[in-house]
């Protein structure tokens, strides 16, 4: 099992939960530091630390790899920057897309001949409910992650010949450092309060007005990982609190 964006929020939460399941977890970032603190603390853990908006990095990352090709593959590494579009910049907003859309393809890409020869891959996607709608001043990441669907659907009848399934899972808002982060720049961007910014433009679409947890999403992950859900693919497991039922 390779998950990307291990070492903090989301990929941090997998990363311990399926390790401490016993799966052979190799665990991925940007930076090689958070990741040997990661190794120290799961010592099984394998460990690479590799940029996704490098396609050379993402061939020389798989590469190390050898015979230990991963059967799960779990595209969740991510950024933001909230902006309007005039004043969005020309590389912050390439490096959203290399990260979140393109980085995924790529390492999609480099998993699926293994999985081919074994006949068994599972791929899951962490989205985001910013794949289905838009909010302002996020023109790369909703673009990226809209992406994101559409790449899983085609690449869902690409293995229709296989056991492979590749899906996304798509949360409201998980109170994750990337998040915290996106509260404070959007309290910035709209002259409000932080607490502000999570009332009325984080929680107030949900009807049930609650952060999704890590441990809904560990949940929704094993799921799509069981036997139950093998042909389940190229669909997006949507956990909003009821934003789309809208």
């Amino acid at each position: 099992m390779l998950i990307t964006g291990a070492a903090s929020g989301i990929g941090l939460a997998l990363t311990r939960h399926f390790a401490a399941a016993g799966h052979r977890v190799i665990a991925c970032d940007l930076q090689r530091e958070p990741l040997d603190a990661l190794q120290k603390e799961i010592p099984q853990l394998r460990v690479l630390a590799f940029d996704l908006s490098e396609a050379r990095q993402i061939e020389d990352a798989f590469g190390t790899l050898g015979d230990d090709l991963p059967d799960v593959l779990i595209n969740n590494a991510g950024l933001q920057h909230v902006a309007p579009l005039e004043q969005f910049p020309p590389e912050k907003w390439q490096l959203l897309i290399a990260v979140m859309l393109t980085g995924a393809a790529l390492l999609t890409r480099a998993a699926l001949p293994s999985m081919r020869r074994n006949n068994y891959g599972r791929i899951v996607n962490i989205g985001s409910i910013h794949a289905l709608i838009a909010s302002p001043y996020k023109s790369a990441y909703v673009a990226a992650k809209h992406g994101l669907v559409g790449f899983s659907k085609t690449i869902a009848l690409e293995t229709h010949d296989a056991d492979i399934t590749i899906n996304t899972v798509c949360p409201g808002y998980v109170k994750t450092p990337l998040v915290e982060t996106q509260i404070a720049a959007l309290a910035r961007t709209h002259r409000m309060t932080e607490q502000q910014v999570v009332e009325e433009i984080m929680l107030k679409p949900m009807p049930k007005g609650q952060f999704i947890t890590a441990e809904e999403l560990i949940g929704s992950v094993e799921f799509l990982l069981s036997p139950a859900a093998r042909n389940i693919t190229g669909q997006c497991l949507v956990l909003d609190g009821g934003w789309t039922a809208q």
